[in-house]
């Protein structure tokens, strides 16, 4: 039994002895001590695993016990047992960070119990997770094989993500590169779903996903009211892995109501995806409809100034009357001033909070060695947002909200992935740069790699020129030209990218949540 050391403290330990012969019988070393003095001496002599401590004893209590054991060791686990099942010592000890809580008699299996779910645990999560995901496997992947409408593929991504957050705090390395490996089969599945289906979703009457342009007629607005303030948060550049990875801490302050995947139209990139949120059009539209606003690929400037305006157009040709403002936060000290300022948007029906920091993040991820350190695969990326995310202005402002009775809306405009192999272009110097997706004129490619929309008024999206045409990557490829082709692949390799199709960037989280 790998030697568990187990400090037993109980002021009347001899009437435990049957206990402690199990234990030892199971293979366990158990030490013996009757007060809390005695305790805190053991415990600073022997590396113990757990303690056992009886909270009513005589001189020391087994609360103060507790306190001192946890200023000398925080992390040793120690298993409340007490008569009492007064609920303010049940509070005390918990609050102490106790690591389970027994009421006498105990009987021996308890005490087993708590054993295997404390120093066992990680050990028998990892067993059960590997065999669940096991029996899964073979499912997902007949899934796969039937899927043939955009539901069933939100449905099957969400099934990854729970896996892959299931199974990356196990051990078992093998298991994780077998879903990985699932994911890259899934990829090239949904990619042949796009190609083929994406065109009809904008025929008259088509059965389509909620996608950008539609998501705040059909989606956004139903949840906006007079009697309630509302607070939209767009995190820009968010995938459906890290919205499950901060979600538990908005729990603390929110429930939620509902949440459903809806997809980012193409190119999955802020100045198309964004916009069409915010214009509920198509970027062909906008480019006809505001010719001043809407600025394509390859026109100077930045190419997201008019979210507001664009946002104004839509509640106009919608016929509503809301009391709305929009801040867009590109920086730590935009954050603050609007935390500082929070409670003056109780007067609006419609807060809109735009929120560029991952979208800075996996763009000076290609910039910063230290970023690229630190967030070099997807459970390090998520991890880091997780971070930002409780550390930022914006969990400020979603406790501000909580507080000040706001219902909130958390969603975001596309998805990234982290991008694994180069894929050879060629195109003029009018070519767009995005890694993941081109438009430009004599686009030269290897077919196999993109799907190519060579009329883009089919799709949608406005044409620079006569002869433009767009190509999107598939799965994690990268789009790279053949001059400095290696110093590019190797500086590329392993960044998250969008724009392209893939999963990760089209599936992508809307979620309403109500105060608690």
């Amino acid at each position: 039994m790998n030697n568990i050391k187990i400090l037993w403290v109980d002021d009347e330990i001899d009437l435990l002895k049957p206990h402690i012969l199990f234990l030892e019988g199971k293979g366990y070393e158990v030490h013996k001590c009757q007060s809390g003095t005695e305790a805190l001496e053991e415990v600073e002599k022997v590396n113990f695993d757990i303690v056992f401590l009886d909270e009513n004893m005589p001189g020391l209590t087994g609360l103060e016990t507790l306190s001192e054991i946890k200023e000398k060791q925080a992390n040793l686990p120690v298993v409340m047992i007490t008569k009492s099942e007064e609920e303010y010592i049940m509070e005390e000890a918990i609050g102490s960070k106790i690591a389970d809580y027994l009421i006498k008699p105990v009987n021996p299996n308890q005490i087993l119990l708590s054993l295997k779910k404390n120093l066992d645990h990680s050990r028998l999560v990892s067993e059960k997770t590997t065999s669940s995901y096991q029996q899964e496997f073979r499912k997902i992947a007949m899934d796969m094989a039937m899927i043939n409408d955009y539901k069933g593929w939100a449905d099957l991504y969400q099934k990854l993500i729970y896996w892959e957050l299931e199974l990356e705090n196990i051990e078992d390395s093998g298991m994780f590169e077998i879903l990985e490996s699932q994911k890259v089969e899934a990829n090239s599945q949904f990619f042949k779903f796009i190609e083929k289906n994406y065109p009809s979703w904008f025929e008259k009457n088509a059965d389509a996903p909620v996608m950008s342009h539609t998501l705040f007629k059909e989606k956004i607005l139903p949840e906006v009211n007079k009697e309630q303030p509302t607070l939209l948060v767009v995190i820009d550049n968010m995938r459906y892995d890290q919205w499950k990875a901060f979600e538990p801490v908005i729990n603390n302050y929110y429930k939620k109501e509902y949440e459903t995947p809806f997809y980012s139209i193409l190119p999955t990139a802020t100045q198309y995806a964004r916009n069409a949120i915010f214009s509920g059009l198509m970027p062909s539209d906008m480019e006809k409809l505001y010719p001043d606003l809407w600025k394509n690929d390859t026109e100077e400037g930045g190419k997201n100034l008019h979210e507001n305006e664009f946002l104004q157009g839509q509640l106009k040709r919608l016929g509503k009357n809301i009391k709305h403002e929009y801040h867009k936060i590109s920086s730590l000290k935009a954050g603050k001033k609007l935390v500082e300022n929070f409670k003056s948007q109780k007067e609006n029906d419609l807060t809109v909070v735009v929120y560029n920091f991952v979208d800075m993040l996996s763009h000076s991820k290609t910039e910063m060695e230290v970023i690229k350190e630190l967030a070099s695969t997807n459970k390090s990326y998520r991890s880091l947002t997780h971070s930002w995310f409780r550390n930022s202005p914006l969990l400020e402002i979603i406790q501000q909200a909580q507080q000040l009775g706001f219902k909130l809306i958390l969603t975001t405009d596309h998805g990234t992935i982290n991008v694994k192999n180069p894929s050879k272009v060629i195109g003029d110097k009018e070519t767009s740069l995005n890694l993941r997706y081109k438009t430009g004129k004599s686009l030269t490619y290897e077919d196999k790699d993109v799907l190519a929309a060579k009329n883009p008024k089919s799709i949608h999206l406005p044409s620079i020129n006569m002869s433009s045409s767009y190509i999107f990557a598939r799965g994690d490829l990268f789009f790279a030209y053949p001059n400095n082709y290696n110093h590019y692949v190797s500086y590329y390799r392993n960044t998250f990218q969008h724009g392209g199709v893939s999963l990760e960037e089209m599936i992508i989280p809307f979620a309403v949540l109500s105060p608690r």
